[in-house]
């Protein structure tokens, strides 16, 4: 008689087995019915080609700038004073821009009451301002290559800022999504570097702040009761927070070396001045547009998108050196390279899934 009833809860036992087994299989049908239905739906191609040309736009005026920083900044020549007159340029020329739609559309642009500015746009210029002039900065003490492992960091801040400021709900897949691209990258670039630690100090903290900056510039731009969704008028609001933010840091450290320098205030030789003038024009230039690109896109994603163009923005840029110019990868880059497209991937295909 016990092995009778032995044997029926064996048997009940392998049927709640079998139902849950087909539960499963239900289960992942159907959210393989729905990846499927995501990733071949028009609105994701819409979507998704409308964010590709955004990140082109972006990549142009990047990779530009990139260049330009690490011919400008190399030899110590005022990171400083010269992200000032940047900001300066694109406070002007945002300034510029507005007045001319101003005077095409007849309607007038937006423009914050204080009350509001302090409160909503002051932290967000404060800390672009810092992020830009710490990262500019430690292009004299460090190289590229220790700079863009360290400056990778920010896409786990602006992760946990994200999470913090309730504009990315905590999934496990995100998470996944930040390992791997933070691993991949640490072990794409990573060979032995020249390390100093004051650069490696300044850089990291740069990083923190670029999580903090993106997250609150989206959490600005995408408030439309502020209607600040329009780039111009977004660079327009920030410029000023950032230019007071930057000036005490800029006086007070450079001032009195680049009033004694000979490309600036004491030059001899008009060619060399015009020429100093020339190159802070370029980035001025190239800032605005940066600038002009990254909202563009912010408005239209997120800053954890942002964020991981950038990223793999870096990896064409790596690989850029190593197909062209025969830079040394070894086998650890190149695990490093393939951990990192996994992540965005993941990524892409997340983002199609919950924005269904």
């Amino acid at each position: 008689m016990q092995d009778f009833f032995k044997m029926g809860k064996k048997r009940v036992t392998f049927k709640h087995q079998h139902l849950d087994l087909l539960e499963l299989k239900s289960t992942l049908k159907d959210q393989e019915r729905r990846v499927k239905a995501s990733l071949c739906s028009a609105t994701f191609f819409t979507t998704a080609l409308k964010t590709v040309g955004l990140v082109l736009f972006y990549y142009v005026f990047s990779i530009g700038l990139t260049f330009y920083n690490r011919r400008m900044f190399k030899n110590g020549h005022f990171a400083l004073s010269i992200t000032m007159c940047h900001l300066l340029l694109k406070f002007v020329a945002a300034g510029i821009v507005r007045s001319l739609m101003e005077c095409k559309s007849e309607d007038p642009r937006v423009s914050l009451g204080w009350g509001v500015y302090l409160k909503r746009v002051a932290l967000a210029g404060v800390v672009s301002s810092l992020d830009i002039g710490l990262s500019n900065w430690s292009f004299e003490l460090i190289t590229v290559s220790l700079y863009t492992m360290s400056k990778t960091t920010a896409v786990i801040f602006i992760l946990f800022f994200s999470i913090i400021f309730k504009l990315e709900k905590f999934r496990w897949s995100l998470l996944v999504v930040v390992l791997c691209i933070f691993t991949g990258l640490f072990m794409f670039t990573y060979h032995s570097t020249q390390f100093n630690l004051e650069g490696f100090i300044l850089v990291m903290t740069a990083s923190v702040l670029s999580g903090m900056r993106w997250t609150l510039a989206q959490v600005v731009m995408q408030k439309n009761e502020l209607g600040l969704h329009n780039p111009i008028d977004m660079m327009y609001h920030m410029q000023p927070w950032m230019i007071l933010a930057l000036l005490p840091l800029s006086a007070g450290l450079e001032l009195q070396s680049v009033s004694t320098s000979e490309l600036y205030f004491r030059f001899t030789d008009y060619s060399v001045l015009m020429s100093s003038i020339g190159m802070i024009l370029l980035g001025g230039a190239l800032g605005f547009m940066l600038e002009f690109s990254e909202f563009l896109l912010l408005s239209h994603t997120s800053s954890l998108t942002l964020s991981i163009s950038g990223i793999f923005k870096e990896l064409c840029i790596f690989a850029l050196a190593y197909f062209v110019n025969h830079d040394q990868m070894n086998f650890v880059n190149a695990i490093g390279l393939a951990v990192c497209l996994l992540g965005i991937v993941i990524h892409v295909v997340t983002k199609a899934i919950y924005s269904e």
